[in-house]
């Protein structure tokens, strides 16, 4: 782990893998450690935000745990398995098309950071047998709501925006509502199952 000055009221923690991202985000909202206002992961940092009174000594580097509980709700997202990709991602992975929502909704998710744009949460837990490299050619156009997957990721398309992400299906839920506390559905930490209907 490697510790930056990031202005006068933050500091940003770099690491090598996600999973160290995710045991030292979880440990240090965990910890209340005295003037940190928000930790913020993303794919290999962390930004601590605070009061200008923090010692950052204090964040220690945190070995991850294979057995570590997700710190945040557990939620679940309705999807209707018809998205624009489904065959060819069947077709590539080698699997019957019926398979690919079976093994996607049978998974269990945890939100590893959000990212992309307001609401946009990247979740891991993909089986392997889905995991595929982006689109060669990203659309110009992905409808709100569109339940995709890429990498060792899946997500949900909070608003409409292009995007390089294979669609599997859409749901109805209302990703970022700014009425909202927290704004974002999916936030770090959660757990999210997704239901076929």
């Amino acid at each position: 782990m490697r510790l930056l000055p990031y202005g006068p009221r933050a500091v940003l923690a770099e690491f090598s893998t996600l999973a160290e991202v995710m045991a030292a985000s979880s440990a240090w909202r965990q910890a209340g450690l005295a003037g940190v206002i928000d930790v913020v992961p993303a794919a290999r940092t962390v930004l601590v935000m605070h009061d200008g009174s923090l010692d950052s000594r204090l964040l220690v580097p945190v070995t991850p745990q294979p057995s570590a509980t997700p710190t945040g709700p557990e939620i679940t997202v309705d999807v209707t398995y018809d998205g624009a990709d489904l065959a060819a991602v069947a077709a590539e992975c080698g699997l019957p098309a019926n398979e690919v929502p079976a093994l996607h909704a049978g998974a269990v998710y945890t939100v590893a950071f959000c990212g992309f744009m307001p609401g946009f949460s990247y979740l891991i837990g993909l089986p392997t047998a889905l995991h595929l490299p982006r689109r060669s050619t990203p659309r110009t156009r992905v409808p709100r709501g569109s339940v995709a997957i890429a990498a060792e990721f899946t997500g949900v398309y909070p608003q409409e925006s292009p995007g390089g992400w294979h669609l599997l299906g859409r749901t109805d839920a209302v990703l970022w509502d700014d009425a909202r506390e927290p704004a974002a559905l999916l936030p770090p930490g959660a757990t999210v199952r997704f239901r076929p209907r």
